[in-house]
């Protein structure tokens, strides 16, 4: 059986921990989209780690990792993660690396930093991983398959004919040093003989094991108001953030995927540019930053502090109804502790008309959030393990937000350890 793990919104729900704590009860887990653009954190008993590529279930013994062919795979970010996962006690994670996944390449990274230079002001506040250039190339046919390593023959032709058309826009457009094929070349076989043992074709080895009844997980990164058809366009990533495209960054038929958790948080928060309608600024801002998360909202990957606001209704529906959610897990309730009083987003108003329903891009940029206030708990819920035993007003809070969005919340996180989870309805 088939269960997804994918965010409502901006990204930065929570999703990290929900994956490392269903994997417990998981045989593999599998990355399908994105790269190492986007981190999650996960706190347990060998400390606290920020995990870019490799999935969220690489703590347990028992587990299968997969990175799918979807993923936008940058070999050494990934070993680098792997040595640091070891060295802090971890055992050696069973990792499989699809060989059809395709390759950030060096001048990946390098296109996605002259790029934003050069659009300067109107940048796209890109994490600079290479994630939009190397997207370009999947799609335009010039990107490199992990399997593409092993044939040397092919790959330098390839990589000639390649460098050709970049060493032009280096050239003329960003006026930057030319690329160097045989340098190139010699990374990829570096990249070769790190990742030479994990390789195999893992849409076979996923189809196997659903014969075989294995729990299979599928870990989405971002949310959907970042995925390239559904999100805040252009201010979005450049893969599909949508349980849907697990069976295709997987390789998994569709009707396998049976469950979808959607993690969603109880306040708001986004990193990157793009319409953001429930944003706070300023000291309530700051002050909600710095309780946040563990240890404050800012970027996994980047560090940088990240937008904050409050609960959007709107946003969350929208995210929950394009991802199929069969199951919401609401996180980080515990920070809101400290208020007396709790914004929620329940409406937009646009040109004078309100809606609950999301809006297109030029719609959304001109939305003014509805806001209804609720009554705030004032105290520390950390430590509760059962939902009745919630302050009444932490409570009301929750279900207000699940009738508003219309999907059930069966998972409330109340800390950002692993066994910090409060359960409903089971």
């Amino acid at each position: 059986m088939i269960k997804a793990i994918v965010g409502a919104n901006w990204g930065d729900e929570g999703k990290g921990k929900i994956t490392d704590m269903l994997a417990e009860e998981a045989d593999i887990i599998v990355r399908f989209q994105g790269g190492a653009n986007a981190g999650h954190t996960i706190v347990n008993n060998y400390g606290k780690f920020a995990l870019h590529t490799l999935p969220s279930g690489v703590f347990y013994n028992h587990t299968t990792s997969i990175i799918g062919n979807g993923v936008a795979l940058n070999i050494p970010v990934l070993f680098k993660e792997l040595q640091d996962v070891v060295s802090k006690g971890v055992p050696m994670p069973k990792l499989l690396v699809s060989d059809r996944a395709q390759m950030v390449m060096p001048y990946h990274i390098l296109f996605d930093q002259y790029e934003e230079e050069r659009l300067a002001g109107k940048s796209f506040g890109s994490t600079k991983s290479g994630i939009a250039p190397f997207y370009s190339d999947k799609y335009a046919k010039t990107g490199f398959q992990v399997q593409e390593l092993f044939d040397e023959a092919a790959l330098k032709e390839k990589l000639k004919s390649v460098c050709t058309v970049k060493n032009v826009l280096l050239e003329h457009l960003y006026h930057k040093p030319v690329l160097d094929t045989e340098e190139i070349f010699k990374e990829l076989m570096e990249y070769k003989k790190m990742v030479e043992p994990f390789v195999c074709d893992t849409s076979l080895f996923l189809w196997n094991a659903i014969k075989e009844g294995k729990q299979i997980l599928l870990e989405g990164q971002l949310g959907t108001l970042k995925d390239t058809d559904h999100g805040i366009y252009p201010m979005v990533t450049s893969s599909s953030t949508l349980a849907a495209y697990g069976a295709i960054g997987a390789g998994v038929p569709p009707y396998e995927i049976k469950e979808i958790v959607t993690v969603s948080k109880a306040y708001s928060s986004a990193v990157g540019a793009g319409a953001f309608v429930s944003e706070i600024f300023g000291e309530e801002a700051d002050e909600l930053r710095r309780r946040g998360g563990d240890g404050g909202e800012y970027g996994a990957t980047t560090g940088r502090p990240r937008r904050m606001g409050w609960y959007d209704c709107v946003a969350s529906k929208y995210g929950c109804r394009l991802q199929g959610t069969t199951q919401v897990a609401f996180t980080v309730l515990d920070v809101l502790g400290y208020l007396e009083e709790i914004p929620v987003c329940v409406g937009y108003e646009i040109d004078g008309k309100i809606t609950t329903e999301f809006p297109t891009t030029t719609q959304l940029e001109k939305a003014k959030p509805i806001l209804k206030v609720l009554p705030g708990w004032k105290s520390d819920i950390r430590g509760i393990k059962n939902y009745e035993e919630l302050p009444e007003n932490c409570r009301k809070y929750v279900e207000f937000i699940e009738k508003q969005i219309g999907f059930p919340i069966t998972m409330v996180s109340n800390g950002p350890g692993r066994d910090d989870i409060i359960y409903r309805n089971r």
